[in-house]
């Protein structure tokens, strides 16, 4: 059984333009001819008595009115992939797929470990993990390109609902053996003394250390940039005195392994993120996405009593 059978063949093509920017490509994409998508198309502008894309340099945009309808075809379509599952479950088919989009530090060890651990339970549901920034997250959820986004934010956004929010405080990474391994808690003017390896700019722990940084005038130059968090890690766990950051549940698993030491940074502002679990607001998930939700709210909570936050 197909979802794309419940849903009307004009949203499906005008959909897959409003994703491609073009119907030469929705077209390629779709294996269907370039005439009739744009028929498909001229049919809903006929219907609607509006024009639904604005023609420009750089491809198609939606207008205002195909950006409204451009919302109804996404949750139309994730209703009938929903739809398909649940009648699937009926039957005795308990497969399932579930996609996720995340930032990077999620990716490295929590999300892989947490999937496992859920097959262990579940084996016949699916994943699939798009890892980018923050913004991005968001955005593939508003699209309807990811099932749940598991990132940091530090303001809401329309149209996604927060299935589960959480502090975030940055912490210091180390090794065990490192000097400030024996304090509870870290001042920024504390880790001026040793070679910082940070992220770059545009994550959001990076921007909370910069503007701690910048209010109390420190001059912090890391002698390792990445935007790469496994290359940081990496960095802070051969020694010589190295110290990255992070959020608590991306290093949660190697404080557990005894590997390294993650200590709060405790100055103004860095604790100014959360981290959010998101979905589409308005939309009913498909039972297999709604029982990994509940599974990965349950971990995030679980805060390792060895991490100092």
């Amino acid at each position: 059984m197909t979802s794309r059978r419940l849903q009307e063949t004009s949203l499906r093509y005008f959909l897959e333009v409003v994703r491609c920017g073009s119907i030469t490509e929705a077209s390629r994409r779709l294996n269907v001819a370039v005439s009739a998508i744009s028929r498909q198309i001229k049919g809903l502008e006929d219907v609607l008595g509006t024009v639904l894309f604005e023609r420009r340099p750089r491809g198609m945009v939606p207008s205002a009115a195909g950006e409204l309808l451009a919302a109804h075809a996404r949750k139309s379509a994730l209703e009938a992939d929903r739809v398909v599952g649940d009648i699937l479950a009926l039957q005795g088919q308990r497969s399932g797929n579930v996609r996720l989009a995340t930032t990077e530090g999620f990716s490295v060890e929590f999300l892989p470990q947490l999937i496992a651990q859920f097959q262990q339970r579940y084996p016949e549901i699916m994943f699939q993990l798009h890892v980018s920034a923050p913004a991005e997250v968001t955005r593939r959820i508003g699209d309807g390109d990811a099932d749940i986004g598991l990132t940091f934010s530090r303001t809401p956004e329309k149209g996604i609902k927060v299935e589960h929010r959480q502090p975030a405080p940055v912490v210091a990474v180390m090794r065990r053996d490192h000097p400030l391994a024996k304090f509870k808690q870290v001042l920024l003017a504390q880790l001026q003394a040793y070679p910082l390896a940070l992220p770059d700019p545009d994550t959001t722990v990076r921007q909370l250390f910069d503007i701690g940084c910048s209010r109390q005038q420190l001059l912090v130059e890391p002698v390792f940039t990445s935007n790469y968090f496994q290359a940081l890690f990496s960095f802070a766990a051969v020694g010589g005195g190295g110290i990255t950051i992070a959020g608590e549940v991306s290093v949660r698993q190697r404080v557990a392994a005894g590997e390294m030491v993650a200590i709060r940074i405790r100055d103004r502002g860095m604790d100014g993120r959360s981290i959010e679990v998101q979905t589409l607001i308005g939309r009913t998930l498909p039972r297999a996405v709604q029982t990994f939700l509940d599974f990965l709210r349950n971990r995030l909570s679980e805060t390792d009593p060895r991490v100092r936050v």
